[in-house]
Formats: structure tokens, sequence, C-alpha cells
């Protein structure tokens, strides 16, 4: 059995933990707020984008586009996995990247059906290590990451499906459902069916009519790439929110499973110390009716 000492130096370190995890559940508190108001925000633009480009993919006759259009062969397929730069978040990643694993092994028979653009260092470190080839990475986006921040690896990989490089696109994070709750996502980034553009304009009740210049033809041309830009940045910032989301579970778990140790080895310290006195007494006692 440990000694008094031994155990109240538990108690006092597994004290001083509980004090640091409570203030990292705090502290992601706080980033959750500011995550989900910024992916909040954000929301408007790419719904704006979505209703021009489905108005002029709709009610353009003979109009297409290659970002467009589903390709006949599909021979390899890029995936955009966005994880976290930090762990202590639960099952955050391990589970987005385990069912990245299972669908790419799943689909492709080889690594040279597929490849990865990586957002994380733990993705990042995660994939090198199993040798899975890596088109693209970038660690160190901050808490709250502006578009200029993946703005050069959205534009790079619109590009590389343009260029043939990928024939389909998806994109795979950490949707937020709620502080408690996130849920593994995939979404098909390119080619865009994200929208139908057949009967669209009927849906909405205040539908609007627009008028293009120079041509319907050229604005779908610069609308589409930063269209697809905006589904990446949208889902880097869902899953920012599901980041900070799942890490303030952790702590708080973590913090009540302290509460809970330190209960349990000052049950214990208690116990040994009342034993330690019982000890003392019968030693006094037995010492002074030997002398008698």
């Amino acid at each position: 059995m440990a000694s008094l000492k031994e155990i109240k130096t538990r108690i006092s370190s597994t004290k001083k933990t509980k004090q640091i995890t409570k203030a990292m559940e705090m502290v992601s508190a706080a980033k959750l707020n500011k995550a989900q108001s910024k992916a909040e925000a954000f929301q408007p633009y790419t719904d704006k984008i979505r209703e021009v480009v489905t108005s002029i993919a709709g009610g353009t006759e003979g109009l297409s586009h290659p970002m467009l259009e589903m390709r006949d062969k599909v021979k390899k397929t890029g995936y955009i996995v966005i994880t976290s730069d930090r762990g202590l978040c639960g099952a955050y990643n391990s589970g987005l990247l385990r069912e990245t694993v299972r669908l790419i092994n799943e689909r492709h028979a080889s690594p040279d059906e597929y490849g990865i653009v990586v957002m994380g260092r733990i993705g990042r470190d995660f994939f090198k290590k199993r040798n899975m080839p890596i088109f693209q990475e970038i660690t160190g986006l901050a808490d709250q990451p502006d578009y200029n921040d993946i703005k050069n690896i959205a534009s790079t990989t619109v590009e590389m499906f343009e260029d043939g490089v990928f024939d389909h696109v998806y994109i795979h994070y950490n949707h937020f459902v709620s502080a408690i709750s996130q849920q593994v996502t995939e979404t098909q980034l390119l080619p865009l069916t994200s929208f139908d553009t057949t009967g669209e304009a009927e849906k909405e009740p205040n539908n609007l009519e627009y008028i293009y210049e120079p041509n319907a033809e050229s604005i779908l041309e610069d609308l589409l790439p930063h269209y697809a830009e905006s589904l990446i940045f949208g889902a880097l910032l869902d899953g920012k929110a599901s980041e900070f989301g799942a890490r303030m579970s952790a702590m708080r778990s973590a913090t009540d499973n302290a509460d809970n140790m330190i209960d349990d080895l000052t049950l214990v310290y208690n116990r040994a110390r009342q034993a330690a006195i019982t000890q003392e007494i019968n030693e006094i006692v037995g010492g002074a009716a030997a002398q008698g």
C-alpha cells in the first residue's frame, strides 16, 4: 500500500491536472462560439454564389462547363481531408481518418487511383506514416482561419480537376451537429452536383431575373472556381467548430475524471491515515500495559 505522502502527492498532482483541463475546456468553449459565428456568417456568401450559378446553369440553354460534367471514366479520385493540428480532442481525428481509410480501401485497388489533399498536422502524419499519396498539405492554420489561408490549396485542387489530374474530388470533414456531437461527412466537391440545374427556379417563390455582363458563359467561368473554393472553406469552418466542440467535451470529461480520482484518492488517504492513527494508539496502549 502506498504511503500517506505518496497518496497526498497524487492528490496534489491530480488537482493541478484538473485546473489545466478546466482551463482548456473554457478556452475551447470561447473558441467554439467564435467558430460557430464565423461559419454562420460565411454561409450566406456560399448560398448566394450557389443561387447565381444555379440560375445561370439552369436558365441558359445549351450552356455547359467541365466542372459540372460527370466524366465517363474515373482514373483518379482526390480526397480533401480536414483534420486538426493538435490532439486532446477525443475521437475527432481518429473517427474521421478511420472512415476515410475505409472508403479509400473500399473504392481503390492501388495508390495510383487516388490522391490526398490534407489539412492539419494529425492527418498529414497519419497518411505519411502509411505511405499514402499526399498531393498537397497545409498545417498551422489559425483557430479562426481566413479565406486567404486556404486560397492557394483550394484553387490548386480545382485546377488539378480542370487539368484532369483528378476526375472526382471529395471533401472529408467533421460536420458540427452540437457541442457534444460531430458527424463524419463526405461531400462530393467536383464535379459540382450540390445543386439541381433543372427546375430550381420554380422552387424559389421570389426568384430574381439576372442580367449578365458580358455574358452568362463568362460569369459562369469565373464563378464556378470561386464556388468550389467556398465549399472547401465552408467545410474547414465547419470542421473547426467541430474540433473545438470535441476538445471542449474531451476536457470536460477529463475534468470529471479528475474529480472522481481526487475523491477516490482522498478516501484512500483518510482510511490510511485512520489506520496509521489506530496503529499508533495500539502501540501506545501496548507499551503502557507492558510497563505496568
